[in-house]
């Protein structure tokens, strides 16, 4: 074997593991074929820089590497590399309905793919009550199991609100694609996780496969906010419409409904509609604050300028009387 593993990652044989990984993250990014679609190149040199890092990450293999060097393979050291899964991520496009084609950024997914966390729960606090031999060979397999993969997955403001569903692309070591549902339950806030158990990195030693971890971002909505299970949204009305009194619709996440404005409202009114909020399982339902802000139109006539005079003429009101510093 010819090629030199430490060129190739471009670090020193005495480069710790931290290092390694880090050069590893830093070329992968550069050369993945999905980032690279026109390079032919691109592939070949991912694949060394996998090549690479799949013997150096792993002490075992290293040791041999730098034991036998060009003989590694022959001096009957570990088989050949095995590239853990790659992960792009698609789901519903952001916007108030429906699903589109929307990407997560693939770069981000470099910067935490080595978090592992620490294992435990009850295999670890009952095995000393287990045979001796085989509960510390389980602990050793249970211990041993793949890293657990780290991920952002962007979701529509509606899909946060109402629950959903997202697809995850999983590229795995054969390069073959498949495709994972994920389920978003209803009223998911920005920076919850979601683990799906067995996604992750698969264990070299014989465990079991590390988790995915996603977590959850949401996109900005053109019109609504929300703020605890509460949802706010500004509704333009005409002039007329607020001076006289309407009932105007108003969309939700549950339906259009339709808002009542009580004659002589103002801008910045506030009109409450009860459970139309966020409805989070186990958590009273929110409610939906509809803003009034009255739209006067983009041109006046004549006409209604002298109608619009007049009006203020009969009018005694000084809407500023209270403004003060």
């Amino acid at each position: 074997m010819a090629e030199d593993y430490y060129k190739t990652l471009g670090v020193r044989r005495d480069a710790s593991q931290t290092q390694i990984q880090k050069a590893y993250r830093e070329l992968a990014r550069k050369s993945h074929p999905d980032l690279n679609p026109d390079d032919a190149a691109a592939k070949e040199k991912f694949q060394q820089v996998q090549a690479a890092f799949d013997v150096l990450n792993n002490a075992e293999k290293r040791e041999m590497y730098d034991r036998y060097g060009s003989s590694f393979e022959a001096a009957g050291g570990p088989g050949g590399p095995q590239a853990g899964p790659f992960w792009t991520t698609s789901g519903p496009a952001a916007g108030f309905g429906g699903f589109g084609g929307e990407t997560v950024d693939f770069s981000q997914f470099f910067g935490e793919r080595f978090g592992e966390e620490p294992p435990g729960g009850f295999a670890d606090v009952f095995s000393q009550y287990r045979p001796r031999g085989t509960g510390r060979r389980r602990a050793a397999k249970a211990h041993s199991r793949g890293a657990d993969v780290h991920h952002e997955l962007l979701i529509p403001f509606t899909t946060s609100v109402t629950g959903g569903e997202a697809q995850i692309a999983a590229r795995h070591e054969s390069g073959k694609m498949e495709s994972i549902t994920v389920k978003i339950p209803p009223g998911i806030r920005a920076g919850k996780k979601i683990r799906l158990r067995g996604q992750g990195e698969p264990s070299l030693a014989g465990g079991r496969p590390g988790d995915l971890l996603l977590t959850v971002r949401v996109s900005p909505h053109a019109h609504f906010q929300r703020h605890g299970n509460h949802l706010y949204v500004r509704v333009p009305v005409t002039l007329a419409e607020a001076a006289l009194g309407a009932k105007v619709d108003v969309p939700t996440p549950r339906g259009t409904v339709s808002l009542r404005v009580p004659a002589g409202t103002s801008s910045g009114t506030k009109l409450r509609i009860k459970g139309r909020g966020v409805i989070c399982p186990g958590e009273p339902p929110g409610d939906l604050m509809a803003e009034i802000e009255i739209a006067l139109p983009d041109h006046l006539d004549e006409t209604s300028q002298e109608l619009i005079r007049q009006f203020d003429k009969q009018q005694s009101q000084n809407p500023r009387a209270n403004l003060q510093w």
